[in-house]
């Protein structure tokens, strides 16, 4: 069983500096854990960071930090969701873990009847801008000059495995001030559009869609 802990609205730096040093210390026979929290505003730096993907911080401070991916915005109202688990204990590799982080996701989002989608080669939860409910898979050839037309970004991944356990995690927009996301490209994508949940025509608080998440995050996880 994954340990589910929800922390509330906590310091950026100080929760993965916590996450860090969880996995150091952990043992074979550690209990995993699943952290749900909402941060102050904050610009973060992955592995694959570019300083020119910042645009504008604004005063917001850029923390680099040493997960994959490119720059995001983390805010309050948003759900971070941080598993901290043993992959070889589970019996799957980081590509499915992928998988499966990002079909809690979907499930989350299919609960409040919006359909999210997945980009390959873009990790993280997409919805069309002009039919956030559709069904409909994304087809067509893709504009190589907007990969991203139509769509608008709702959850951000971007993960660190060491000695086969995870941490740091992935990011679902509820109720936030989206304007922070204008001040950089997105994941590293000029002009992708951020959305969150009130954007899409969905009213929930944050106590509520955390606690959604987590449990789609374990069923998932858990398997």
């Amino acid at each position: 069983m994954i340990l589910v802990k929800t922390l509330g609205l906590v310091d950026y730096e100080a929760t993965v500096e916590a996450m860090r040093a969880f996995t150091e210390k952990r043992g074979p026979d550690t209990p995993d854990e699943l952290w749900l929290c909402e941060h102050p505003p904050t610009y973060t730096q992955g592995l694959a960071g570019r300083a020119d993907h910042v645009l504008e911080a604004g005063g917001i401070p850029v923390v680099q930090t040493n997960r994959g991916g490119q720059v995001t915005y983390h805010g309050p109202g948003q759900v971070v969701a941080y598993p901290l688990l043993n992959l070889q204990r589970l019996g799957y590799f980081v590509r499915e873990y992928v998988f499966r982080l990002e079909t809690a996701v979907i499930q989350t989002l299919d609960g409040y009847g919006i359909t999210g989608h997945r980009v390959a080669g873009a990790p993280g939860i997409y919805v069309r801008l002009d039919d956030p409910q559709s069904h409909a898979a994304l087809t067509g050839p893709v504009d190589p000059l907007n990969p991203f037309a139509g769509l608008g970004k709702v959850a951000a991944l971007g993960i660190k495995v060491s000695r086969q356990c995870t941490y740091h995690g992935v990011a679902l927009n509820v109720a936030m001030d989206l304007q922070p996301f204008a001040g950089i490209n997105p994941c590293g994508y000029a002009g992708l559009a951020t959305v969150d949940l009130v954007t899409l025509g969905v009213f929930a608080d944050w106590p509520t869609v955390a606690a959604r998440f987590g449990e789609r995050l374990q069923a998932q996880l858990e398997r």
